[in-house]
């Protein structure tokens, strides 16, 4: 099963700044930092972390690809969405019901790397 995910960023201290803000609406705090690293974990389930790339290129985003973090509820949701854009994030979707019935919202870091919190509660 999936023990991290990373996103490239082209400036770490900028993703930290937003991830701090985004994924601290849920509790989830840095667990460690290198030169080129920032580790996030809420001591269950995956973690995460956003890295310069080692080959010293620029990130880049997948297009098609996307992580998603379970939130304790529709709330928590809302806050990260709002986090995200206060920290210069875009909407790729405003916190709602979908079709298949979760809440959820999406949203894009400075360097495009896609981003969605669903609530589980």
């Amino acid at each position: 099963m999936i023990i991290n995910i990373c996103f490239g960023t082209r400036d770490l201290e900028r993703a930290g700044q937003f991830y701090d803000a985004v994924l601290g609406e849920m509790g989830v705090a840095r667990t460690g930092q290198t030169e080129r690293s920032i580790y996030y974990g809420s001591g269950s389930g995956a973690g995460f972390a956003v890295t310069l790339p080692f080959d010293g290129k620029d990130a880049t985003n997948g297009n098609g690809t996307m992580a998603t973090v379970g939130a304790p509820s529709r709330d928590v949701v809302d806050k990260m969405h709002v986090a995200a854009l206060a920290q210069g994030g875009t909407c790729e979707g405003p916190p709602g019901e979908r079709a298949n019935g979760y809440y959820v919202a999406y949203w894009r870091d400075h360097d495009g790397n896609k981003m969605n919190a669903v609530a589980l509660g």
